[in-house]
């Protein structure tokens, strides 16, 4: 009894030490439900408004019942009809457009006649999740056309049958898919946690304010501090983006200088923030959460699973302070679209204006936050 008297006091002893501070206290009971109302709203694998473009050859009543149960699925928006095949792919291209329903100029004569008619989806492959859901959702909607045909022309065979064309990426291979995406994940997690720790394990030890008092200037410790998590993260994408192409062999259709572009300007985001979470915090405790507070956030709110598009308005003006989210479509634009500097310009100006908005942020913490 007296080994559990004593347990019991120690346990009371670390509740007490870790619910005294204020802080400690907002960290442990306010970011999980935060977390989990955000969450359940970004990570979600529904549907509700796939991008829909129309290029009717046909004009007759049958292919207008078609589009119409295609616009009137509360899965599917019409944003275009075009009346070439150029306009088509350039829509998907531009991402104005997730999927184009293609109606073959013979198709009301098929279906009237007796015969097969077919019907093109050109998709957009780069999301090869969100272009499977998207082709499933198109697949029941022809499945029940078919079943309302076939029961009002019972002498009829198969009356439509679907052909897909996924572009960059043709089998829609969820490999392509997520190994670009695992390059920034990682690399945002090594940086983080170098960074982030950097500072405040220096605090911790006592050493940070002896640094301070050096002729050294805060720019100074600030770059000194960014440099070593910065050239680790740019060997360790090295290294994955190897292994991606030579041994899961990802495409890799784009200039390696665009790709180190996006590298390069992603590990200063990525540090800057990193530095600011280490310049606020006082322990290391307090910099691990912080990381994490972070990290969790940042890649379910970066697209790489689920689209940021699908999520509601107000959580996808949040997304626009994650620089993996801009990272993200880098990674996917070089590798499977062989996108251009100027293409991934709208990209790259984010990223920048993150790292040094943090990386000055946590310079003026160096000097001016005593406690």
């Amino acid at each position: 009894m007296n080994m559990w008297h004593r347990i019991i006091a120690l346990v009371i002893k670390e509740f007490l030490a870790l619910l005294r501070d204020p802080r400690e206290r907002l960290l442990i009971i306010v970011p999980p439900i935060v977390q989990l109302v955000v969450f359940s709203y970004a990570a979600s694998f529904d549907l509700n408004h796939v991008k829909l473009a129309v290029y009717d050859r046909d004009g007759g009543q049958a292919a207008h019942a078609l589009i119409a149960r295609f616009t009137g699925s509360r899965h599917f928006q019409l944003v275009a009809s075009v009346t070439d095949p150029a306009s088509a792919e350039r829509l998907i291209d531009a991402k104005r457009a997730l999927l184009v329903l293609e109606i073959g100029p013979e198709f009301s004569s098929h279906l009237l006649s007796g015969r097969t008619a077919t019907v093109q989806v050109l998709i957009d492959g780069r999301n090869s999740n969100t272009a499977l859901i998207a082709l499933n959702y198109a697949r029941r909607i022809v499945q029940d056309f078919n079943r309302d045909w076939l029961h009002d022309n019972t002498d009829a065979k198969l009356p439509l049958r679907l052909e897909t064309r996924a572009w960059f990426n043709p089998n829609l291979e969820s490999r392509w898919f997520i190994v670009p995406g695992i390059v920034g994940l990682l690399m945002m997690v090594v940086v983080m946690m170098v960074t982030a720790l950097s500072v405040a394990r220096e605090r911790e030890q006592g050493t940070f304010d002896q640094l301070l008092v050096t002729p050294m200037r805060p720019v100074e410790i600030l770059i000194g501090k960014a440099i070593p998590g910065m050239l680790i993260g740019l060997l360790e994408a090295t290294l994955i983006v190897i292994i991606a192409v030579a041994w899961f062999h990802v495409p890799l259709r784009g200039h390696l200088i665009t790709l180190y572009t996006g590298i390069f300007l992603f590990l200063l985001s990525a540090s800057g923030v990193g530095l600011m979470i280490s310049s606020l915090a006082t322990t290391l405790q307090q910099a691990l959460l912080g990381a994490f507070l972070f990290l969790v956030p940042g890649v379910i709110l970066s697209g790489f699973a689920t689209p940021i598009a699908n999520m509601p308005a107000a959580v996808q003006y949040i997304t626009l302070i994650d620089p993996l989210r801009y990272f993200m479509v880098v990674l996917r634009g070089v590798f499977l679209e062989g996108a251009s500097f100027a293409q991934l310009w709208s990209q790259f100006w984010p990223m920048t204006l993150i790292g040094i908005g943090c990386l000055a942020g946590a310079g003026w913490l160096f000097r001016h936050r005593t406690t």
